[in-house]
């Protein structure tokens, strides 16, 4: 019968800690991912993915940091969120991300940015030109007909959309004077 205990790559160091690893005499650490150069190229912050998973922001940082070493499920649900191959995830060899990825990354961000700029407009003529262009994108690219506008340019969260500090409770004892 297979264990169901996780695999970790280095024996003898918890799960979840951070790796420091050689890859030659004289070398630095080795990385064993990239899921925050994908993170960043792909335009979603951390506070967005601490949302999506009902985490703490602490808790993404931690995961997203090179040398920690990641669980098969948790890769996979970077992978699933950023929407990339598990590949472009992983450190295989210093090159830098595949041109698709990268090209889809661009076109991502440019969506935003359309659709912040077609929520805060109100000339007819900037309306316009921004539609034609968010409908060329979406030519382009089908998917991007999902992607909402930046955070923080003129959108407001709805109450569904608040973060962990939203949904504590504070205790009453914060709010008592200690003047007494």
């Amino acid at each position: 019968m297979m264990s169901s205990a996780p695999y970790n790559a280095y024996p003898g160091t918890p799960r979840g800690q951070t790796v420091k690893t050689t890859s030659g005499l004289g070398s630095s650490a080795r990385p064993l991912h990239r899921i925050s150069t994908v993170r960043r190229r792909q335009g979603v912050s951390l506070r967005t993915v601490a949302r999506h998973w009902n985490v703490e922001v602490a808790k993404v940082r931690e995961q997203q940091d090179e040398n920690y070493d990641l669980t098969l499920s948790e890769l996979f649900r970077w992978q699933e969120l950023l929407n990339v191959p598990v590949a472009e995830l992983l450190v295989d060899c210093d090159v830098p991300l595949s041109t698709p990825v990268m090209k889809r990354a661009q076109l991502v961000k440019l969506m935003k940015t359309a659709v912040t700029i077609k929520e805060n407009t109100r000339e007819r003529s900037t309306q316009r030109m921004v539609r034609m262009l968010i409908e060329q994108l979406v030519e382009l690219m089908p998917e991007l007909a999902e992607v909402g506008p930046w955070h923080g340019n003129g959108s407001r969260r709805s109450t569904a959309e608040f973060g962990q500090a939203a949904r504590r409770q504070l205790s009453e004892d914060m709010f008592a004077s200690d003047i007494d």
